[in-house]
């Protein structure tokens, strides 16, 4: 199947069926299973069946593999318990697939502002956890990060970004500690204006990042399968 649009338009379930090979995708723990997030409605945020987290299993190339990839478009691809658990179960169970003799590959595709904040310390364990298993996995695989766009890859999943083998980016990924907002609130807007465009992306831009040898490589910017 070819698909001519760029991966940074791609929802998070689209990416993670164009990174896998044709007809190998299988999600685990799909819509369907109805597992979200229990403390979000009761603060009047409407919950995704998903928890904006897809986990899918297939092959790339033909090898075993698993794909983890955040939905940016809801709640700002923010890291919550359900959503954490579920990318740290799929690092976990790729690096048991491998210790079993099933050589099993892993590529994270990373759109989150880090933690949310509707669920605080659960989130902050939960990204504890992603670190972990992926510092795990490592030992067995590369792990592969993907930072696309627009989101960017902010917070404790910054450090998860890392953490991996091999980080590859587009030109409008942004990766930071902190995002620009937060950073503004604490330093002072005379100190670090978020407002001021150039600026940021001159600090957190794929093409600056990639000059000073901080990520990888690029990404195509349109994919073709």
């Amino acid at each position: 199947m070819r698909d001519d649009r760029s991966f940074i338009e791609l929802k998070a379930r689209q990416r993670a069926q164009a990174l896998l090979d044709d007809g190998s995708y299988r999600e685990l723990l799909d819509p369907f299973e109805g597992i979200m997030s229990p403390w979000l409605g009761a603060q009047g945020i409407v919950p995704q069946a998903d928890d904006g987290m897809v986990v899918a299993k297939g092959t790339i190339n033909g090898k075993p593999a698993v794909v983890v990839a955040i939905e940016g478009a809801f709640q700002g691809g923010s890291m919550g318990e359900v959503s954490g658990a579920k990318m740290a179960a799929a690092l976990e169970l790729a690096a048991e697939d491998n210790r079993n003799g099933i050589p099993t590959q892993a590529v994270l595709s990373l759109e989150t502002g880090g933690v949310r904040l509707q669920e605080a310390n659960l989130g902050l364990a939960a990204i504890a956890d992603i670190h972990a298993a992926i510092v795990d996995l490592r030992r067995y695989t590369p792990v592969v990060g993907i930072v696309a766009g627009t989101v960017g890859c902010f917070g404790g999943m910054s450090i998860a970004a890392a953490l991996c083998s091999y980080l590859i980016v587009t030109r409008e990924a942004r990766l930071g500690l902190n995002g620009p907002q937060v950073i503004e609130q604490e330093a002072g807007i005379e100190e670090y204006d978020s407002r001021d465009r150039p600026f940021i992306w001159s600090m957190t831009a794929g093409k600056c990042a990639i000059k000073a040898g901080w990520w990888t490589r690029w990404l195509a910017t349109v994919l073709t399968r």
